[in-house]
């Protein structure tokens, strides 16, 4: 199961059918779950636990100090779920002591080639970020969205639940649920229809969430107009109350 060539801390902890490729590294204070398989010329760095059933892919960096001027070496983690698939040169950074010195990321995500997890993030379940997705520190990125090839997210931003992002995006607001962005300058463009459709949402609530896009989007309305808009919409259909509550605790202001 293990490599001869791989090196692992004597303190860093794994189930006993993990998978370690040739050359790998695993650093101290490093707890990795059952099922989990890890190639080769990987890098793993404490304090850092990886749930069951992951596939780590070649070359990846997992755990690696982040790249903040302001970090000095203070104890940080890196917590990841269970059967997420991080593939190749893909790289994720612990937290920093400003946040909850703490990155996470959930279960059940696709991060493909080249794709970076900065400092602080917290990577919900579901996600699917495409070649050389970039995430800056302190981002959020809730359950079932998609970042296209290629799309960056600035610092702080929030990337609400079932959302889409067209390759090449570049994010400086906070993305609502449902909500397809793409585009140079990066714009609204419509809702996720056919992401709904694929999770099972019925038809009426795909054209409710679409009526609720148009009171933020296309109405006129001030935002705080909308937004009551959608409150009153969400007592019959309660997909769009996460709508409503993304906007009220938004911290960058949603793109609009």
């Amino acid at each position: 199961m293990i490599h001869p060539t791989a090196i692992i801390d004597p303190s860093a902890e794994l189930a006993e059918d993990v998978e370690v490729g040739p050359y790998s590294l695993i650093g101290a204070d490093v707890h990795v779950g059952a099922g989990t398989r890890i190639g080769p010329h990987v890098v793993i760095r404490g304090p850092c636990v990886i749930g069951r059933d992951n596939r780590i892919f070649q070359f990846a960096s997992i755990g690696e100090d982040p790249q903040d001027k302001k970090y000095h070496g203070e104890t940080t983690r890196l917590e990841i779920g269970d059967r997420n698939v991080i593939r190749e040169f893909t790289t994720v950074h612990r937290g920093t002591a400003q946040d909850q010195a703490a990155t996470r990321i959930g279960h059940d995500n696709l991060l493909m080639a080249y794709t970076h997890v900065a400092h602080d993030c917290v990577v919900g379940n579901g996600v699917i970020m495409a070649n050389a997705a970039s995430l800056a520190g302190h981002v959020h990125v809730d359950d079932y969205a998609i970042l296209g090839g290629f799309s960056l997210v600035h610092q702080f931003c929030q990337i609400g639940q079932y959302s889409f992002s067209a390759m090449g995006s570049v994010i400086t607001r906070d993305i609502p649920p449902y909500v397809m962005v793409g585009g140079s300058p990066t714009k609204p463009h419509g809702i996720n229809s056919v992401g709904l459709e694929r999770r099972g949402f019925s038809p009426e609530a795909i054209r409710q969430i679409r009526k609720a896009y148009k009171a933020i989007y296309k109405s006129g309305l001030k935002l705080e107009e909308a937004l009551q808009s959608l409150i009153e919409m969400s007592a019959a259909t309660p997909e769009i109350q996460c709508m409503a509550d993304f906007i009220q605790q938004t911290g960058r202001s949603i793109l609009r």
